[in-house]
């Protein structure tokens, strides 16, 4: 009896033995599997250039146009064409001649070409309507000058105003009504004024 207790003492102590090893293999492997299963990484997205935003507007396309200086050419002052960028369409021909004049009425004098419309004139409005171009200035058109000046700053209006058609018939006004007379010394404006009449009437 004695000798069977004995031996289910061995018995269970080997089970026992064999259990803890079993418990300390298994958890040998899943320590080893976990250490080296790796978790999927997100894989790495590199835009390519000029990827992100498609929807950019594309800037407006520059066209190029004449704005009128004046020039001395030692006997007398002669208008001059410049070429300039304005970012509008001509098919807009309102829009057109407006940029124009923005850029005619901010042109520097570069010692070779000068502008005398006064410091200050803005373009109000420009009117296009089949060949008569209507040109709408601020107040400051008229200030300063004598009839030499005068003589100078209409004819560069007029030969801008006709850049895209050198028949056209121009009108200018001020504060939007028709100039008849402009500045002190009372230079009268024939209107409409044409690159022809402007040639014809006026000394510059």
């Amino acid at each position: 009896m004695r000798e069977q207790e004995k031996n289910n003492r061995i018995s269970s102590g080997v089970i026992a033995a064999l259990s803890a090893a079993v418990v300390a293999v298994g958890g040998g492997v899943a320590l080893y599997t976990s250490n080296n299963v790796q978790t999927p990484s997100t894989p790495n997205i590199t835009r390519s250039p000029g990827s992100g935003n498609q929807n950019k507007q594309n800037p407006a396309n520059e066209q190029v146009a004449n704005i009128y200086l004046l020039r001395d050419n030692g006997k007398n002052f002669v208008l001059v064409p410049l070429p300039v960028k304005v970012a509008a369409s001509s098919e807009k021909p309102d829009e057109f001649l407006a940029a124009i004049f923005n850029s005619l009425l901010t042109a520097k004098n570069d010692g070779d070409t000068s502008s005398v419309i006064p410091s200050g004139t803005k373009v109000l409005g420009v009117k296009v309507e089949k060949d008569t171009v209507r040109v709408n200035l601020s107040e400051q058109f008229a200030s300063g000058g004598g009839s030499a000046s005068m003589a100078g700053r209409v004819g560069q209006v007029v030969y801008t105003a006709s850049t895209l058609n050198p028949e056209s018939k121009v009108y200018i006004a001020i504060n939007g009504k028709q100039v008849d007379v402009l500045g002190g010394e009372g230079l009268e404006l024939e209107q409409p004024l044409t690159r022809a009449s402007f040639a014809k009437n006026y000394q510059l």
